[in-house]
């Protein structure tokens, strides 16, 4: 196996990216990959230590590549469009101050607590999901019960009407969708834009319905929200709901969907939480850890020429923190590419860490709680319906986990 030749990305490599990034821990822990071009570097990082040590330097590893720029080059770069701001302007993409201040707002409005007061709900639209299908015998978990369980989370948390939850779905999915040409980019960037014209529209007239009448929602609280007299501006409104739009539930949905295949192919750990539901917190941490559904994190830029294991990154560079690597390096987990509900060594970095700490980690935590509940106890028997190899997995490189998943399970005698 070459380094230069390696491919990371493609159906063959997305079925099972871990043998690749064990070559790559052991060989080459600091990888570049350079545009056709030449004229860009991604550096990848797989090794535990690493990834950690990057994800905790928010000064040297940032997310808005302006701030690895010089004030001349900033001066140079042209200013992005509306479309790209309205798309970025918020604070996974900040940093510094403005990261400071835009997690400060929004640490207001979506505090563990107010998380916590969903928990009634989620267990009604979970058992209102499951209900639709338990007399089928089979259901594509991703579309039937993840997908549509995730968005009415995120949905019900910002105040969206349920008649128009399949809508915030249709435009996560069109923003999430990549793109592999010029032709599907030029037809992608005309679609967006259609998008997010629909999408301001609707946001205006939402706000200006909860501004006439505020309820107990996200959205109102965002409208409220206010640290030392300063406001969100329109523009970091809208970012900020369709940020937790499309991350609040689009991750969620690969969360749901890989701890379920991950216990249906571990049936030992499983009838080990039926008979002890205290076993479920960490069955969803090492979920997270074995196969989560974040591969690698969101992009980096190195703010400064950094020297890694003999590379060096340049200034400017982009940077990505494989977390699916980094959870299975064996030198900080014990045997990493075996499921153990007893797992030592270090926490999981499916939540990030240090400043860009996952502020969503206690409704993802909540959302995989629930779910698991309901299946467990709706569905005794469940199984696979189709071997694990004929399993087809989510192409984007950013997300982990299968398109669909398909399930059976025995119906009562009455029903057969």
């Amino acid at each position: 196996m070459h380094a230069e030749k390696m491919l990371l990305s493609g159906p063959k490599f997305k079925a099972n990216p871990y043998p690749t990034y064990a070559w790559l821990r052991e060989n080459a822990p600091v990888h570049c990959r350079v545009s056709r071009d030449g004229a860009a570097r991604m550096w990848f990082l797989t090794r535990y230590e690493d990834v950690a040590a990057a994800l905790r330097d928010a000064e040297r590893f940032v997310k808005d590549v302006r701030t690895a720029m010089t004030p001349e080059e900033r001066a140079r770069a042209p200013e992005p469009p509306p479309l790209y701001r309205l798309l970025t302007h918020h604070m996974l993409n900040a940093d510094g101050a403005t990261h400071a201040r835009l997690r400060g707002l929004v640490n207001q409005a979506f505090s563990a607590r107010q998380v916590e007061t969903l928990a009634p709900r989620l267990r009604e639209i979970a058992e209102d999901l499951m209900a639709g299908v338990v007399g089928r015998g089979r259901m594509d978990y991703v579309h039937d019960f993840a997908l549509p369980f995730s968005i009415a989370v995120i949905a019900e948390l910002l105040g969206v009407p349920e008649r128009d939850h399949s809508r915030f779905r249709a435009w996560s999915h069109i923003l999430m969708a990549p793109s592999s040409d010029n032709a599907r980019n030029v037809r992608k960037t005309e679609r967006l834009q259609r998008v997010m014209v629909d999408f301001v529209r609707y946001l205006e007239e939402l706000c200006a319905e909860r501004r006439r009448a505020p309820r107990a929602d996200l959205i109102t609280r965002l409208l409220e929200a206010e640290e030392a007299g300063d406001r969100l501006s329109t523009e970091e409104l809208y970012s900020m709901v369709l940020l937790l739009t499309i991350v609040g539930h689009e991750t969620s949905v690969y969360l749901l969907a890989n701890q379920t295949l991950t216990l249906l192919t571990h049936p030992a750990v499983l009838e080990a939480i039926r008979s002890d539901r205290s076993l479920i917190a960490p069955a969803i941490e090492e979920a997270i850890r074995f196969d989560g559904p974040v591969e690698r994190a969101t992009m980096r830029f190195a703010a400064e020429d950094i020297c890694l294991h003999g590379q060096t990154i340049r200034r400017g560079d982009a940077v990505s923190l494989v977390l699916a690597s980094a959870h299975r390096d064996e030198r900080v987990y014990r045997e990493p590419e075996r499921y153990d509900l007893a797992r030592g060594g270090p926490r999981h970095l499916g939540f990030g860490l240090g400043a860009h700490y996952c502020l969503g980690a206690p409704l993802a935590r909540l959302e995989a709680r629930v779910a698991l509940e309901t299946l467990l106890e709706r569905l005794p028997d469940v199984q696979l319906a189709i071997p694990y190899e004929a399993l087809r997995w989510q192409t984007n490189p950013i997300v982990r986990g299968p398109k669909t998943l398909p399930l059976r399970w025995r119906l009562p005698a009455m029903q057969l």
